[in-house]
C-alpha cells in the first residue's frame, strides 16, 4: 500500500498542514495546535482517505509535543527531526521562500526522500516528569530573577518583589515534593532514580532530570545518540589539509539538559574521587579546564545510559577506582 507524508510546520497556536499523496499532489491546511485541531485533522485524513501515513515535524521548543503524542497514538509513523537537518534540506533544493506552506510542504518532501527515523512517545509517566521538573526549572530561573531585581530595586516595590519571592519559594518546595510523590507511585522510575544516584555527582535534582528524558524503556540504541541529542557531541571542522579552529561542542541538541549537566560535572570533577582520576588523566594531556568541564558532561551521560540499560548501580572498578 503506498505511503503518504504529511509534513507540519508547528508553532504555539497554529500548526500548517502539507500532505504529499501517493500520486505526487499535495493537499494543505492550517489547524490550531489543540485538541479541537487534532480532531480535524483526524477528520482532514479520513476524507483524503490516507491510510499509511509518515508525518514528519521540527522539534521546535515544545510545541510540537502534543501533535506528535496524538498522532503516535494513532498508530501512525511519527518522525520529529532536528530543525538543522530541514534547514539544511531547504539550502540544497534552492528553497527562497520561506512561509508557513512553504516550510511543511519542505518537510513533507524531506520526510518522503530521507524516511527519518520514527519517534516514539515516552511513557505517560515520564511525560509526567518532564513536565513536572520543566516547571521546576522555570520556578527556580525565575526567582533567581526576581533575586537579583531584588538588590538594586526601588523601595517602593521591594514589598511586591519579597512577596513574590516568598510565592516563589512556596512554589518551588510544593512542585519538589510533587516530583518525590512521582516517583514514589511509578515504582519503575524509582528504581531508575536509584540507579543513577548510585554514580557519584549525580544526586536527587539531575536524577529526576535525567530520567525525564531517559526514563523508561530505552529510547536510545547508544549511548553516543544520547550525548548527540544533548548537543555534547564534538563538531570538526576540516576542508582539505586546512583545519578550521578547535574541535568545539556542537549544541545541535536539548539545551534545558545541556544545562543541567554543567553543574553536576564540576561537582563530579572536584568532589568525587572517580570525577578526580578524570581530571587529572585529561590535565595530564595538556587539556584545558573548560573542555574537561564539557568531557565530563559527555562521561556523566554514558555512565548515566549505561547503568540505566544495564540495570546495575555505578561499578567503580570501570572507573580505575577498585
Amino acid at each position: 500500500m503506498s505511503s503518504s507524508y504529511l509534513g507540519c510546520d508547528v508553532s504555539k497556536r497554529k500548526i500548517q498542514l502539507a500532505l504529499l499523496l501517493p500520486n505526487g499532489k499535495f493537499r494543505t491546511k492550517a489547524i490550531s495546535n489543540d485538541s479541537k485541531g487534532f480532531q480535524a485533522l483526524s477528520e482532514w485524513l479520513a476524507f483524503h482517505k490516507v491510510e499509511v501515513l509518515h508525518v514528519c515535524m521540527e522539534a521546535t521548543n515544545t510545541y510540537w509535543e502534543a501533535l506528535a503524542e496524538y498522532l503516535n497514538d494513532q498508530s501512525y509513523v511519527v518522525s520529529v527531526v532536528n530543525p538543522a537537518r530541514i534547514k539544511a534540506f531547504a539550502q540544497s533544493t534552492l528553497t527562497r521562500t520561506k512561509t508557513d506552506p512553504v516550510d511543511a510542504r519542505l518537510i513533507a518532501r524531506f520526510c518522503s526522500l530521507h524516511r527519518p527515523e520514527p519517534w516514539q512517545a515516552p511513557p505517560r509517566e515520564v511525560r509526567e516528569l518532564y513536565a513536572l521538573v520543566a516547571r521546576r526549572q522555570a520556578l527556580i530561573e525565575m526567582h533567581t530573577q526576581e533575586k537579583s531585581r531584588l538588590d538594586t530595586a526601588n523601595p517602593a516595590i521591594k514589598p511586591d518583589l519579597k512577596a513574590h519571592l516568598d510565592y516563589l519559594n512556596k512554589a518551588i518546595a510544593e512542585i519538589e515534593q510533587a516530583i518525590r510523590d512521582h516517583f514514589d507511585n511509578h515504582p519503575g522510575l524509582k528504581r531508575q532514580k536509584t540507579l543513577l544516584e548510585s554514580i557519584p555527582g549525580i544526586g536527587e535534582v539531575i536524577s529526576s532530570i535525567l530520567l525525564a528524558f531517559l526514563g523508561g524503556p530505552q529510547r536510545f540504541r547508544r549511548a553516543s545518540q544520547v550525548v548527540a541529542f544533548a548537543g555534547l557531541d564534538p563538531r570538526h571542522i576540516q576542508s582539505g589539509s586546512r583545519i578550521e579552529g578547535k574541535p568545539r561542542m556542537s549544541k545541535t541538541g536539548h539545551r534545558f539538559l545541556r544545562r543541567a549537566l554543567y553543574f553536576p560535572a564540576v561537582v563530579t570533577l572536584y568532589r568525587t574521587e572517580w570525577g578526580k582520576h578524570f581530571r587529572q588523566r585529561l590535565s595530564a594531556r595538556g587539556k584545558p579546564p573548560k573542555l574537561i568541564i564539557g568531557a565530563m558532561m559527555r562521561k556523566l551521560l554514558h555512565v548515566a545510559f549505561g547503568v540505566l540499560k544495564s540495570g546495575k548501580p555505578f561499578d567503580p572498578s570501570l572507573h580505575q577506582l577498585a
